[in-house]
């Protein structure tokens, strides 16, 4: 739960002093695409890392099945969510081609959801195979 929360601070303190930085830039569509895009992701990041509570590690582990909240719908939102959130910092900042940054960060992020599938798997047996049919991602 320590680290639950101490990244969740880090989180908020970076976007914090990225809003600062760039609050005198003037508001173009893009930034108020990113503004629009960011907050709701950012809020449902903020929701999945809460309702993941002390399951979540940074190295993948099974220490229990979270199946409730948002984790009833996608299996990964952190992982939704955060990349929304990054594509809306880029956004925000007015640096779209960033965005191909994406290239790089989706497929690693697929590669650890595949990780954690095979020790979750491993764990909790039918009871993940079930909840893996219902929920996406």
């Amino acid at each position: 739960m320590k680290a639950n929360i101490v990244s969740l601070i880090v989180l908020a303190l970076t976007l914090i002093l990225l809003a600062i930085r760039y609050a005198h830039e003037p508001w173009t569509a893009m930034r108020i695409a990113g503004v629009v895009l960011g907050l709701p992701s950012l809020a449902l990041l903020v929701v999945a890392r809460i309702e993941l509570g002390g399951a979540f590690s940074v190295r993948p582990k099974a220490q229990a099945l979270v199946t409730h909240g948002l984790y009833s719908r996608i299996r990964n939102p952190i992982y939704v969510f955060g990349t929304l959130t990054i594509v809306a910092c880029f956004l925000y900042i007015r640096q779209p081609l960033c965005i191909f940054l994406l290239l790089v960060l989706i497929p690693l992020q697929m590669y650890r959801a595949r990780q954690e599938e095979k020790i979750l798997e491993a764990k909790f047996g039918e009871e993940y195979r079930q909840y893996k049919a219902r929920a996406w991602f």
